[in-house]
């Protein structure tokens, strides 16, 4: 089965919990976005996840993979269940995912909207991405345990950097800086003590600034940005960093911005080889799952990224209007906003679509 170039195609994963819940929201504002495009929507639906595991033992096989390949996209609920040891699906979904289709880019929006709580005094204007390296680093898995069980044991876990991967996640990074109002970015690492790593990744970002004489540039170490992500985050617009140093500050970024229920990410392949998939940050919830009450709004904020990287910039605006006016009404109606349910969200954002 060859890709229609004409329709956007979209594999649908629900997963687990409220997954189910928030992704059935998130595809009908991404069906409402795409009325009066010239581009058709397709949509299939994936059985992945524990309930598909505890039934047949089935995650994900090579067969599903090729099907797979043939979308643009990938829409992703959450993954986990407390009856599937955990590891299980993270690694033999979500990672096998983000490796076999190269998602070499993890990309994670972080913005306050006006209202929402944080444990910030002052949140009012936090807007930054994080471009977080996804296939290299410490979580490749290369590494092992010997003698385990004894007061011997020994345990490694081996992180590789390699200046291809470095090269091309920064060379995004860059552009997406150059394409923001600020135009500035800002390179975490550990170069003072991961000095083999980190000079490698500091020298692919000074050969790239170069080619981009319009953005500005900074260094922190990781531990000096967990700071200033809370005494200065404003200061902030673009973040390129390596796996597991995105993971710290994306969750860091989720607390400061009101949790990682509002937040969305996209697992990226820029060049189109493979889908990339977008998914809320957020997990299962099994704990109110069914219950029609969890919050679909960052679903529906990961369609906004999935929209721009089909380069549907005008869908994903509008879609984005519409969130932040949600958004703004939950400031002005707090109360009131603590009534709806999952449908009820979906449908005022739907309303306001324009």
């Amino acid at each position: 089965m060859s890709k229609d170039r004409s329709a956007l195609r979209v594999a649908v994963i629900a997963g687990d919990g409220i997954g189910q819940e928030v992704t059935a929201e998130a595809v009908r504002v991404l069906q409402a976005a795409l009325v009066d495009s010239d581009r058709d929507l397709v949509l299939a639906d994936f059985d992945l996840g524990a309930n598909r595991y505890l039934a047949d033992g089935h995650i994900l096989d090579e067969d599903d993979l090729a099907q797979l390949a043939e979308f643009d996209s990938i829409l992703l609920g959450a993954v986990g269940d407390p009856r599937v040891t955990p590891g299980v699906l993270e690694r033999g979904l979500l990672l096998k995912l983000r490796f076999a289709f190269d998602h070499y880019v993890n990309l994670r929006p972080s913005k306050h909207y006006p209202g929402v709580a944080s444990p910030l005094r002052d949140p009012e204007g936090i807007d930054f991405v994080v471009v977080r390296e996804g296939t290299e680093g410490l979580y490749v898995g290369n590494g092992g345990a010997v003698r385990v069980g004894t007061p011997q044991e020994i345990a490694t876990e081996v992180s590789v950097n390699t200046a291809f991967a470095a090269e091309r996640l920064l060379r995004y990074a860059f552009a997406l800086a150059d394409s923001r109002p600020a135009k500035h970015l800002t390179l975490v690492h550990k170069m003072n003590v991961l000095v083999h790593a980190g000079s490698l990744w500091k020298r692919q970002a000074d050969a790239i600034a170069l080619e981009f004489p319009q953005v500005s540039v900074d260094y922190q170490h990781i531990d000096a940005i967990t700071i200033h992500l809370l005494n200065k985050p404003q200061s902030f617009d673009v973040i390129a960093t390596d796996n597991l140093f995105g993971d710290i500050i994306t969750d860091e970024a989720g607390a400061i911005t009101g949790g990682i229920g509002l937040a969305a990410s996209g697992n990226i392949n820029p060049g189109g080889t493979f889908p990339s998939m977008f998914e809320p940050v957020h997990g299962s919830a099994p704990d109110i799952a069914g219950q029609g009450i969890a919050d679909p709004i960052a679903a529906i904020a990961s369609v906004v990224l999935l929209l721009e990287n089909a380069g549907l910039q005008a869908q994903a605006d509008r879609v984005q209007r519409a969130i932040d006016a949600d958004m703004a009404w939950r400031a002005e109606h707090p109360d009131l906003a603590r009534e709806r349910g999952t449908k009820d969200v979906g449908a005022a954002v739907l309303a306001k679509l324009s």
